[in-house]
């Protein structure tokens, strides 16, 4: 049976061995030690290679031949079948948004690409929006996902959950004994004409080994079941599009003796986009405005290099192992937008806007493990330091030409360009964390307690820009120091079941963009003041849960609640200031309560009968409530109710999969007058071939019944009933496929 038939498991059995120190197999280490599929080992839940058997947490794997298989091109794509994980989308020009984890998203996940967190998003307006979505998923071998607060071992942004992924080392592509890789891959999918290509090249010796993937896609807008074709907001087809990007992944790994290596990483993506926005052309309602032509330019790249250092064995006193690693990243948002307009005066003006957001990181990350005995409990001690810079600055820009007179003016009011709506910042952080995993007795029973402390700094400065915007306005530093703890408990009664419960502290640092906001308008009677009293926003998350997994059955229940406190209002009024001006803060005046269940379940029907060879069920399901408890109303970032199903067949050099997505009607909302999405369900086919030992055929029918319907996250909450629904609906049937070569 092909293991990946099956959803990646979140259950495991206990690994035989040792009761004390018992390290479990590297992940995705090589054909020679993957891991049984009730065996499935993670790192993130707990910075240790453990079976999920052993993780006091709830953690999704997604390895390298599922996203091949679900022919996963994006982050959409890549969680489609994770309830309680959704992904964002909207419509228009800026597509993918974030990522939420149990009704929690934004910066307040935390995102890694091989340990290095990802950059922030930040959004202002409809022409500024700087997102997360930073990464080739082709160059990645698994991804993981720990639901629920992670701060204990991630400090800041891992308030929700933690998303972490992982890009291909040399060694995955070479089998033993071959010491050169060569790999193409070319896939097109329908529902945004996108065609993709890539090429891989591996090499290895018995010290030196190195890797070099490169990819390139472009495409148009992608689809939705929207009809009207027509300008302006009544307009609910996509806006036409044409986007092309690339990545790079570079590798050097060195060896100089056994269990020790040397990894140098060249890692950068960039994107494009050039949107005509039809649905903005008209009578513009607000301002009286009738604009002629609307078009946007879209930028965005990321480049990453780091240099990494591992060691299995050490003699000291405080390690038995470690790694490390140094890293910088870039990350840079360009957005550019043209509007062409008549005004309510009846003059012919063009507007062009720019839009900046840029974020430098610089790092160091050590972590440390020591295995030792005390009486009848075995430890597993983790430890070690995590030191960050990050520069960030954000500008935007414009000019209103008069197309009569030729006269210019950076005057585009409420704005005289160019502005910054917060200064310069820099934020340092500094922090320390230890873990202890403790086996007792014959290994029936793990505690798990750990603990983090931050320091986090930020360092502001007012530039001419930012001054001149914003006369008379403070800048404040910040200085925050901030304790996370944690304790889980796995315990294993014998018979294939297992139980799990946990606690876990998440916070995230007051934003930059939040502690010193820059906006002043007289004109329009207003102005933001900076709050260097913010408090970090907080969340204590409690968590349990039952798993079995016998030979032909796996299943897990998991049961959670989450805390959060001092959650932070942008632009909030607190009143006039000498001058008659309305006066905005941020403040930290909201409270929120998350709750649910999570269900995963398979069965290898092979294991039940002979007869029944190749067939496999898996399925999985998630509730949530989500409650403001400030404002005594529904979250709206909480999903409805969600589930999958999957009926699996495999035969060897061929498989096919049938998967079924079922959600539930969005009833519960802050405002019940908005609308409120129906409840739908979808069929998707995939099926993959084997052509040779070289050559892999994927392809995919989504929607196969071409049902209209609204993804959780891709309707904005604000839309009334009468409204253009339709351009927020999901694609219609499409199909994708992919060819795969391995020389």
């Amino acid at each position: 049976m092909r293991p990946s038939v099956v959803l990646p498991l979140l259950l495991g059995v206990a690994v035989p061995g040792p009761v004390f120190a018992q390290a479990a197999p590297p992940p995705d280490s090589g054909p020679a030690a993957a891991p049984a599929e009730f065996d499935r080992v993670v790192v993130t839940a707990t910075r240790t290679a453990r079976a999920i058997v052993d993780v006091p947490n709830t953690v999704d794997v997604i390895n390298r031949e599922r996203m091949d298989e679900l022919l996963v091109r994006d982050l959409k794509d890549l969680f489609r079948y994770e309830p309680g994980v959704t992904v964002t989308s909207s419509y228009g020009r800026f597509g993918i948004g974030d990522i939420r984890i149990r009704g929690l998203g934004g910066n307040r996940v935390r995102i890694l690409t091989d340990g290095v967190p990802v950059s922030d998003a930040f959004e202002i307006g409809n022409f500024s929006n700087a997102n997360r979505n930073f990464v080739d998923l082709d160059t990645l071998k698994r991804v993981e996902v720990v639901r629920g607060p992670s701060s204990a071992l991630y400090g800041s942004d891992a308030l929700g959950g933690v998303v972490s992924f992982v890009t291909r080392d040399p060694r995955d592509y070479l089998a033993p004994g071959q010491d050169a890789h060569l790999g193409f891959k070319l896939g097109a999918e329908s529902d945004w004409d996108g065609f993709f290509a890539g090429a891989t090249a591996a090499l290895g010796g018995e010290r030196w080994s190195g890797l070099l993937a490169v990819g390139h896609r472009q495409g148009r807008e992608t689809e939705n079941m929207g009809e009207d074709e027509g300008i302006g907001s009544a307009r609910t087809a996509p806006n036409p599009q044409r986007n092309d990007g690339r990545s790079v992944l570079a590798k050097l790994v060195f060896e100089p003796g056994s269990g020790q290596r040397f990894r140098l990483t060249l890692d950068g993506t960039e994107d494009a986009a050039d949107t005509n926005i039809l649905s903005m052309l008209g009578m513009q309602g607000f301002t009286g405005a009738n604009n002629l032509a609307v078009r946007a330019d879209d930028h965005q790249s990321r480049a990453r290099v780091a240099l990494a250092h591992e060691v299995d064995v050490l003699d000291w006193a405080v390690a038995d192992s470690l790694d490390w690693q140094l890293y910088r990243q870039d990350s840079e948002t360009n957005q550019d937008t043209l509007e062409e307009r008549v005004t309510a005066a009846g003059v012919r003006e063009r507007r062009d806007r720019s839009f900046n957001f840029d974020q430098r990181s610089y790092g160091l990350q050590a972590n440390f493990h020591k295995a030792f005995v005390t009486g009848n409990a075995g430890h597993d001690l983790t430890w070690g330091i995590d030191a960050s810079r990050q520069r960030t600055r954000q500008k935007r820009d414009g000019l209103v030409t008069n197309l009569d007179t030729g006269a210019t003016s950076n005057a585009m009011l409420p704005d005289v360009f160019p502005v910054r709506d917060f200064p310069p910042s820099t934020t340092t952080t500094y922090a320390f964390y230890a873990q202890d995993e403790i086996v007792f007795g014959t290994g029936t029973f793990r505690l798990v307690p750990g603990v983090r402390v931050d320091r986090y700094e930020l360092d502001a400065k007012a530039d001419d820009i930012f001054a001149e915007d914003n006369p008379g306005v403070a800048v404040s530093g910040l200085s925050r120091t901030q304790v996370s703890p944690k304790l889980g408990a796995v315990w294993k009664p014998g018979g294939g079941w297992s139980l799990f419960a946990g606690y876990a502290r998440g916070f995230r640092a007051p934003p930059y963009s939040d502690v010193n906001i820059g906006l002043t308008n007289v004109m329009f009677g207003y102005t933001a003041i900076a709050n260097p009293d913010l408090r970090p926003e907080t969340s204590d998350g409690f968590e349990a849960g039952v798993r079995f997994a016998g030979d032909a059955v796996y299943a897990g229940l998991t049961g959670y609640h989450n805390r959060y406190e001092d959650f932070i209002e942008s632009f909030r009024f607190v009143g006039f200031n000498d001058q008659g001006l309305m006066v905005f803060q941020s403040q930290n005046v909201s409270e929120a309560r998350i709750y649910g269940a999570e269900l995963k379940a398979g069965v290898d029907f092979g294991a039940l009968s002979p007869a029944w060879e190749g067939w496999t069920l898996r399925g999985a399901a998630s509730w949530s409530r989500g409650d403001d408890r400030t404002a005594d109303v529904p979250l709206d970032s909480v999903d409805p109710a969600t589930a999958v199903l999957g009926l699996g067949y495999e035969a060897g050099a061929w498989g096919a999969e049938l998967a079924a997505r079922f959600a539930a009607r969005r009833d519960r909302v802050a405002d019940p007058e908005l609308y409120q999405t129906p409840g739908y369900g979808v069929l998707d086919l995939y099926a993959h071939w084997d052509l040779s030992p070289n050559l892999t055929l994927n392809a995919g029918v989504r929607n196969i019944a071409d049902r209209k319907y609204w993804a959780s996250g891709d309707l904005p909450v604000a839309m009334s009933a009468n409204g253009a629904l339709d351009r927020f609906t999901s694609p219609g049937r499409s199909v994708a496929i992919s060819l795969s070569v391995d020389l």
